[in-house]
């Protein structure tokens, strides 16, 4: 038998639904005593005080020591395997970032600022030109 869709206008109109239908578009109301001490708390309620901000701070502490990987992306570009596997020493790839744009500086592998290569006593570098707000950053991981 075909189940029908039943709307709470079909309910009020028609006397012959039955009172599982009903149930399903009406339900009971909840028994406040069951919620075993869950308490509603209005936005306002929540207000931070000190010793929660002195919590945090502390548990910011503890993972500042934590060691992450800082990355500086020159470019890409995609190829098919059967290309990569037939380029030899000497071959030259062409990447899609240009000269003298900025480059991606990724921590493990999130993108938090743009930057441009410098040379340091023999070694490269990053300059940072442009930093990306947390906010962004949480936009671009959704």
């Amino acid at each position: 038998m075909p189940k029908k869709k039943v709307t709470e206008e079909a309910v009020e109109a028609s006397p012959e639904v039955k009172s599982d239908e009903t149930a399903a578009i009406n339900p009971a109301p909840v028994d406040e005593s069951s919620t075993s001490g869950v308490e509603n708390v209005t936005p306002e309620a929540v207000i931070p005080d000190q010793q929660q901000a002195d919590t945090r701070e502390a548990n910011l502490d503890a993972i500042l020591d934590v060691p992450v990987t800082l990355a500086l992306e020159v470019g890409r570009t995609s190829l098919p395997i059967k290309e990569l596997l037939s380029l030899g020493q000497g071959a030259v790839l062409e990447l899609d970032s240009l000269v003298g744009k900025p480059h991606d500086v990724l921590v493990n592998g999130t993108l938090i600022a743009h930057g441009e290569v410098v040379v340091i006593d023999d070694k490269f570098g990053i300059r940072f030109i442009d930093i990306v707000s947390p906010s962004e950053r949480v936009k671009k991981l959704k």
